[in-house]
């Protein structure tokens, strides 16, 4: 399995047949599992192996085999699924960290991952230091001989910044921190963030693995001994993990994963061209264009631009709500990922917790839109977004 190519890998991987031999990968829904004797129930308790399952909580046989894909895909050692993205954020910071250690941050996250670092871990005296995530300077200046991790979204959440793993991670290795990269925005397909330095890898399973709209998820990839040793007591004590059925979700979208982010991310591209000058526009907003700030990088790091672009519409709110109201084809919600393209106003859902000033400060004006594109045909992509510009 280690010499296949990412695609073959996405379908075949971690593969688990019953005495059966189905073809399709069979769901397991059992919360537990029964032992032969007593003596058998006690041995399990002792030492597991990587066939011997306890509880649905602490593993399973559907899960283990999408953990084992992911963990193939990504080229990591070993994997823990979530039953969200944010619980698997929430239990890499949660179980990396305690009371006195410290924490540097990139400004621009998701708003839930503010309050975990914020209100959670700073009520339990764990100090977070915020920076510029594309200014290595600055990581330089707050990453500090007690820094623990460091955290970041390798593709900023709506505003697209790109942020440099290998920079960062070759400076928070030289203070012994670990390195943390959630990389939905940049996708399993074509990730380099491993072998660009990132310790753990965390993934919204929910977005382009699922990639249709039907189930929660999470994922946490790295070492061994960091998702076995340091996050799984963590984890099947506090309840955390992925049901069975979804697990099998999840296997089943990434057969068909790298087909579909490919298919978005051609469209992406092309619709950000049909764009370009566009008077209702202050701004299009992706990695994949030449004209973005981290274009060299994006070359490097990432397999292609990505399948969401960010439009900063000239009048504000207005205008913004205007044009989502005028879509045809893409439909308003807060996901992103999916098979259908969808869009999004972040100062007034995925980001409306977070202050004005903050806002700002990120980026994230009135007029910013976050379009996620799916796989309709792009030539009716284009005539839609166009269609609901010309009405604004």
């Amino acid at each position: 399995m280690s010499n296949w190519n990412k695609r073959t890998t996405a379908v075949h991987g971690g593969i688990r047949r019953s005495q059966y031999n189905e073809v399709s990968e069979a769901i397991f829904l059992t919360q537990g599992f029964v032992y032969d004797t007593a003596e058998a129930a006690e041995a399990r308790f002792i030492e597991t192996g990587p066939d011997e399952f306890i509880y649905a909580r602490y593993g399973n046989p559907t899960v283990s085999m999408f953990e084992s894909r992911m963990a193939a895909l990504e080229g990591a050692q070993d994997a823990f699924a979530t039953a969200s993205g944010m619980a698997a954020i929430n239990g890499v910071l949660m179980a990396g960290v305690k009371s006195g250690d410290h924490i540097v941050a990139a400004r621009a996250l998701f708003g839930s991952c503010y309050y975990i670092l914020d209100e959670v871990l700073g009520n339990l005296g764990v100090e977070v230091s915020y920076v510029e995530g594309t200014d290595i300077a600055a990581w330089k200046t707050a990453i500090r001989p007690d820094t623990k991790l460091v955290f970041f979204e390798s593709v900023s959440n709506p505003t697209l910044e790109v942020i440099d793993i290998a920079a960062v991670a070759d400076i928070a290795h030289a203070a012994g921190a670990l390195v943390v990269v959630d990389n939905v925005f940049a996708t399993p397909v074509g990730s380099r963030a491993i072998a660009l330095g990132a310790d753990v890898v965390v993934y919204s399973a929910t977005k382009h693995i699922d990639g249709q709209g039907r189930t929660l998820g999470g994922i946490i990839l790295g070492t061994k001994d960091f998702i076995r040793g340091t996050l799984e007591p963590y984890m099947k004590h506090t309840g955390g993990s992925m049901s069975p059925f979804t697990a099998w979700v999840m296997v089943k979208g990434l057969e068909t994963m790298e087909l579909r982010v490919r298919a978005q991310a051609a469209s992406a591209m092309a619709i950000c061209e049909a764009l370009q000058g566009h008077t209702a526009l202050q701004q299009v907003i992706y990695p994949g264009h030449a004209g973005h700030p981290q274009h060299p990088l994006v070359q490097t790091q990432m397999a292609n631009g990505g399948t969401v672009i960010s439009l900063d519409l000239a009048g504000g709110q207005a205008a913004a709500f205007a044009f989502l109201n005028a879509l045809q084809i893409v439909v308003i919600s807060n996901n992103l990922g999916d098979a259908k393209s969808i869009v999004t106003h972040p100062a007034t859902t995925t980001h409306q917790r977070l202050p004005d000033d903050k806002k700002t400060s990120l980026g994230i004006t009135p007029g910013l839109v976050r379009i996620s594109i799916g796989i309709e045909d792009t030539d009716d992509l284009v005539a839609d977004i166009l269609g609901a510009l010309a009405a604004v």
